[in-house]
């Protein structure tokens, strides 16, 4: 499994492409950052980032997509700014026909180390040591954005797997439901 993850913000969007399944080792296949001058009109940034994530996506060709899911702030234009860069993510990945996943923060920071409350710093160091770098990831966004990828790597057979279960127990259910209504 390919997994390009995205931390997206406006200024530094975070990206990273990991390959491999759940209970092997992991391979990152990229990592960098698609940055845009803070002080451009919003609608041009908006546009970089879709530009920088379609390399992205054109040169590593992946078959998910994880994006950081935007949660609330106290600061509404940090959220918003966060809050569009995640649309653009996911309009991209749309385009192409790539699924999408979401995933909170505190999700990521458990699947990566254990705890739902790392800092930065630790899932930095997680990241380094699961993918086997000689160092962490610069700036914190590319990390970020690689631990959404092996985070999704990791969740996505079970999520797959609770799918499949509540699809077949609706339709289970469903005949049984309609069984003796007239149409």
């Amino acid at each position: 499994m390919r997994v390009l993850g995205v931390d997206p913000g406006l200024t530094r969007c975070g990206v990273g492409v990991v390959e491999g399944v759940a209970g092997r080792p992991l391979t990152m296949v990229g990592v960098g950052v698609v940055r845009t001058p803070p002080d451009a009109e919003l609608s041009h940034r908006l546009l970089a980032v879709e530009q920088g994530l379609e390399q992205w996506l054109d040169e590593h060709r992946p078959e998910f997509v994880a994006v950081e899911r935007v949660f609330s702030q106290h600061n509404v234009s940090t959220v918003m700014g966060t809050a569009q860069a995640s649309a653009v993510a996911m309009l991209c990945a749309a385009r192409r026909g790539i699924p999408v996943a979401l995933h909170t923060p505190s999700e990521v920071k458990a699947a990566v180390t254990g705890t739902g409350r790392a800092d930065k710093a630790q899932v930095g160091a997680m990241v380094t040591r699961l993918l086997r770098l000689s160092a962490p990831p610069k700036p914190a966004d590319a990390a970020d954005a690689l631990a959404l990828a092996i985070c999704h790597i990791w969740r996505a057979p079970a999520q797959n797997r609770l799918q499949q279960a509540v699809a077949e127990h609706t339709a289970r259910r469903t005949p049984q439901a309609t069984k003796g209504r007239t149409a």
